[in-house]
């Protein structure tokens, strides 16, 4: 039976807004912290909490609006988190304190918790059902491109131009994903079930608890890379590595471009385990590899593990959130996935650095190693073991 069609219209425009949202980002999340402290003179604390504090606002942001997408209607929604994304853009011009550039990173944060959401929510209704993991492979792949392209943009402008000019270049990146956003065609509840729904404050209103145990298992996979992105370069530093850690990312983007594709296919033809489990090895393996690490080789060829483990584990992970939800429930099943997975890139930072100060880097990488094993026992006994009964009942 020949498959329904995944590359349409609408699947590339939902893509390319969710590309451009996070290039914005990636592009600022490695300049704001150097504009603090030049700027306004602030400390190395207040400049971890600039860059930070905006994490904490995407999580507020998918907090209220994935109950709410459905209500609002999901093209709305989408276009709304891009206008306030561009809107809050602006703000970085007017900021004129350390306290007021909080505030502005903030709110653009929960802008992006909205705008992100509603093309996740958009994206699981756009794809056919026979090709969801694969799918949500391919949509991931826009933000796994904007990791690579956005550091990179960011320090190459912060060498040869202002911040101002950084500034504006984020603006107008944040109005092209605007614009793109009014041109998308995606399916809607009628009336009345959205009539049906409103605001309530509430557990079960702010996380789909289908979807709480896979996200619970993307937060513990999601501390093992935070250990990754937040100080593969100090620990480079520390070996002597600088140079090739300019390239971890690129290394781990490339692999995560070439793996996803087939192995979204592999999920949706096997089922998750069959792709979860040897990830979980690859993570751990390019952890333990990282722990031990004495060449730039070795840290290039931890950078591919550490791709094919979590890269894959991340897309996977999101696959299962939406797989088992009713379609109504995506878009809170999206929110859930994405705040457990933002906790960890968010929160994760501040308490392995304190663990960092007493074990060291390499006790702390063989440590992510070990969790990346436990990963695999808690997707078994969370999901995993559960899988062949839910293909059955979907017909696979």
């Amino acid at each position: 039976m020949k498959s329904s069609p995944l590359w349409t219209r609408d699947f590339l425009i939902v893509a390319g807004v969710n590309f451009l949202l996070a290039l914005v980002f990636y592009m600022l999340i490695v300049v704001v912290g150097a504009y603090a402290i030049q700027a306004y003179g602030s400390s190395l604390s207040e400049a971890g909490l600039v860059a930070g504090i905006f994490v904490i606002g995407t999580l507020s942001g998918r907090l209220v609006i994935g109950q709410l997408i459905d209500v609002i209607g999901r093209k709305r929604t989408l276009i709304g988190g891009t206008a306030a994304f561009a809107l809050t853009t602006c703000l970085y011009f007017l900021s004129d304190s350390v306290s007021a550039l909080i505030v502005v990173r903030f709110l653009h944060g929960a802008a992006l918790g909205v705008g992100s959401t509603a093309a996740g929510t958009a994206v699981a209704h756009i794809i056919p059902p026979d090709r969801k993991a694969e799918g949500i492979g391919h949509f991931s792949l826009s933000t796994t491109l904007s990791s690579a392209i956005g550091p990179f943009l960011g320090l190459w402008l912060l060498q040869h131009a202002s911040f101002d000019w950084i500034f504006a270049c984020s603006l107008a990146v944040s109005v092209i994903g605007l614009l793109a956003a009014t041109r998308l065609q995606v399916p809607e509840l009628d009336a009345a079930h959205r009539a049906m729904r409103g605001f309530e404050f509430s557990f079960g209103r702010v996380l789909e608890r289908r979807a709480v145990p896979v996200a619970v298992v993307a937060f513990m996979a999601g501390l093992c890379y935070a250990s990754v992105l937040a100080f593969i370069n100090v620990y480079a530093v520390e070996l002597d590595l600088v140079t090739a850690a300019s390239f971890f990312f690129i290394v781990y983007s490339a692999v995560v471009l070439m793996s996803r594709p087939w192995t979204g296919r592999l999920m949706d033809r096997k089922g998750s385990n069959v792709v979860v489990f040897p990830c979980c090895i690859l993570l751990a393996l390019g952890l333990a590899l990282l722990a031990n690490v004495q060449s730039a080789v070795m840290l290039l060829a931890a950078a591919a593990l550490i791709g094919l483990g979590f890269g894959n584990l991340q897309s996977v992970f999101y696959a299962v959130a939406v797989k088992v939800v009713t379609p109504q429930r995506m878009g809170l099943a999206t929110s859930t996935f994405f705040i457990f997975l933002d906790a960890s890139l968010g929160f994760g930072p501040y308490l392995l650095g304190l663990a960092i100060s007493q074990v060291g880097y390499r006790n702390l990488y063989w440590a992510m190693a070990a969790l990346a094993v436990l990963c695999m026992g808690a997707f078994y006994l969370l999901h995993g073991r559960h899988v062949a009964r839910l293909r059955a009942a979907d017909g696979h």
